[in-house]
């Protein structure tokens, strides 16, 4: 399982966003998540629980600039700063101060580092977020069923929501992120198996149009037994009628 002690970790060379700086505003050494994915690789949420606090404000933005100040006077580069960590960033009920303080530190010391946030959208609807993460670069938001039960089946969420209530919070962003979909083999959802799926999910990216798709695949080992990785190239095939439609799509 993943875990990260620290608020601020890394960096990290990632596959889809460069050297990125990871910032956990989740309790240190812990899980905390509204979704629980049969393939995250920090492990499932009751393996997580623990009794420590998310950070607050003041706390998250101390380590932050303490950590840009030192890569500045490094020289190191850094490409992203990325709010990832033990589950969804967004339930810090600072994320909205946390997001503007970030924004300062950015443009004084790595203007031409991108923010980035990694989040289901689940709480888009919730004061402040949908904002704040309209603030951000690369707002990366997830959406890897295209039908509630197929939702429950793979993100397992703790809480009473549809897929149709997602994509309409989505509608939101008015097409200005990326969308973030998992590939798998081996799982209830295999949309190399299940053409009807495939489709049902090719629709809602045409209905919503991010900016750009990010689909992709286990690159560390999953809670669920059973879960295989996807071959990029079989990837593009499925996604070929979006591709052909003109739509931007990293594979990894």
């Amino acid at each position: 399982m993943l875990r990260f002690n620290d608020i601020i970790y890394g960096p990290v060379h990632s596959r889809r966003l460069g050297v990125s700086l990871g910032v956990n505003l989740l309790p240190q050494g812990g899980k905390l998540c509204n979704f629980d994915c049969i393939y995250c690789e920090c492990g499932w949420n009751r393996d997580g629980r623990t009794s420590e606090k998310m950070p607050d404000a003041a706390t998250v933005t101390s380590a932050m600039e303490k950590s840009l100040a030192s890569f500045m006077q490094k020289g190191e580069r850094i490409d992203t700063i990325t709010f990832a960590g033990h589950g969804e960033p967004t339930l810090n009920p600072d994320f909205p101060q946390i997001m503007d303080a970030t924004l300062e530190l950015r443009d004084r010391y790595c203007p031409d580092a991108s923010i980035a946030v990694l989040s289901n959208a689940l709480t888009l609807d919730r004061p402040g977020v949908l904002s704040s993460l309209r603030k951000a670069d690369l707002p990366i938001l997830k959406l890897d069923a295209p039908t509630t039960a197929f939702m429950r089946a793979v993100n397992r969420p703790n809480v009473n929501v549809t897929v149709e209530e997602i994509v309409r919070n989505l509608e939101k962003m008015e097409g200005d992120f990326i969308m973030q979909t998992m590939f798998l083999t081996g799982a209830e959802l295999d949309y190399g198996a299940d053409r009807e799926a495939l489709e049902a999910w090719l629709d809602i990216v045409r209905r919503l149009h991010p900016r750009r798709i990010m689909a992709y695949t286990l690159d560390r080992p999953a809670p669920s037994e059973g879960l295989g990785k996807m071959d990029s190239a079989a990837i593009r095939r499925l996604l070929r009628p979006l591709l052909d439609e003109g739509f931007d799509i990293q594979i990894n």
